[in-house]
């Protein structure tokens, strides 16, 4: 694996560079760019869907999408170049992330011509924010088991459930969503996928307050919704195969945030400007000894991605090996911010979000949230052991059971 850029993608690098300079302010020593916990500051919206605007117009936008659907038609490690440079600047919070890098790779696959003409350039030039309306509340972990259902009436689909944790679902325009349409199938069989329009009659849409005092999250309520068979993607009861495409991507856009999630020269530079009665807390060989750790699996999981990219480069597949960069990112995350709070000690609990910069506790109390986004711990451990390494699979005693069985069996 080769760090260094090729004449030509140094090249690529300055036209990025130069672009960002002639449209973006450059962060100052020590500032980040506004992240997740500040999507519900006011404005933050409309500036990133200005700011997608912007780079789709001078075309920046969806690196490794094909040009007709609004993208650069370049590869993955163009894409690359373009986030580094772009990190250097000061942006609005990603809004965009499901659209992106979820919905848009999973419409490519599996979307008919006129769906993929219809979605894919308004998600590539920012005017549509999507949601994803997989989750319920007795189908987390086991997806398969969700009962939101979906009754066919002529040409359009009734859509009746409830769906949780849904990312953004109350300021999207559109939502990706699994429905069972076929009871007496085996839970995976019997699943279609959808796409719904958020403002359509029936729906509700409830924010949750969280702990970091935001509402990111949301519940959702679907009640005699309609959605016409034209989005439908894909076949009827191949629901299964459609989600599984778009959570391979979740878990590889998740993974990719590791390396800007897991701010190590942050961390130095607040141990450093932390003092107790003697030295710099940077002093300390224990927590010395805690950040270079921090440090070396950082660049271990920043190395495996630039693997993968390399990979893919190649015109291999990631495959499940997103998953790996995802489990153990998201843990990162949770350690690092945890080591954070740590070294600012009592007072960091009496900082005053409106006169401080509090990133480190909101990246604490965010974090564990990421740990179940995209998958949790558990179900990614099953996916590296199965599909990785190898190993047998956990037995499924309901695989092959009718769903409806499965309900009944529940109620008993």
């Amino acid at each position: 694996m080769d760090f260094n850029d090729s004449p030509e993608e140094a090249a690529y690098r300055g036209a990025a560079r130069e672009w960002l300079e002639a449209n973006a302010r450059p962060l100052a020593p020590g500032e980040r760019s506004p992240g997740l916990s500040d999507r519900g500051q006011p404005g933050m919206l409309e500036a990133a869907i200005a700011w997608q605007a912007r780079k789709a117009e001078a075309g920046w936008a969806c690196i490794t999408w094909p040009r007709e659907y609004g993208g650069r038609g370049e590869g993955p490690l163009e894409r690359v170049i373009w986030d580094q440079e772009e990190a250097q600047f000061w942006t609005p919070p990603d809004f965009m992330t499901i659209a992106i890098g979820m919905v848009g790779p999973m419409l490519m696959v599996h979307g008919s011509e006129a769906q993929k003409a219809r979605w894919l350039p308004r998600i590539a030039s920012g005017e549509d924010v999507w949601c994803q309306l997989f989750s319920e509340p007795a189908a987390g972990s086991d997806l398969a088991s969700l009962r939101t259902r979906a009754v066919r009436d002529g040409d359009e689909w009734v859509v009746d459930g409830q769906k949780i944790w849904s990312s953004g679902a109350h300021y999207a325009k559109w939502g990706i969503l699994l429905a069972r349409t076929d009871p007496d199938a085996p839970k995976h069989a019997g699943i279609t996928y959808f796409v719904v329009d958020m403002t359509s009659a029936g729906i509700e849409t409830r924010p949750i307050r969280q702990i970091t005092d935001k509402s990111h999250f949301n519940e959702v309520f679907l009640t005699g919704v309609r959605i016409p068979d034209a989005n439908r993607v894909s076949g009827v009861g191949d629901g299964w195969a459609v989600a599984i495409t778009t959570l391979l991507n979740e878990r590889s856009s998740i993974g990719a945030g590791a390396e800007g999630a897991t701010d190590v020269a942050g961390l130095i530079e607040l141990a450093h400007s932390t003092r107790d009665e003697q030295k710099s807390l940077l002093d300390h060989d224990g927590i010395r000894e805690r950040i270079a750790d921090l440090y070396v699996r950082t660049r271990a999981i920043d190395l495996t991605s630039k693997r993968t990219l390399t990979a893919m480069a190649q015109g291999e597949s990631p495959g499940s090996a997103t998953a790996m960069g995802k489990l153990v990112g998201a843990k990162m995350q949770q350690e690092l911010t945890a080591l954070g709070m740590e070294l600012q000690g009592p007072a960091g609990a009496l900082l005053d979000p409106e006169e401080a910069d509090c990133a480190w506790q909101e990246g604490y109390l965010f974090a564990p949230g990421v740990r179940v986004a995209g998958g949790t711990d558990e179900i990614l451990r099953n996916v590296i052991a199965e599909r990785v390494l190898g190993l047998p699979p956990e037995p499924r005693l309901d695989k092959k059971v009718p769903f409806r069985e499965i309900l009944m069996q529940g109620t008993n």
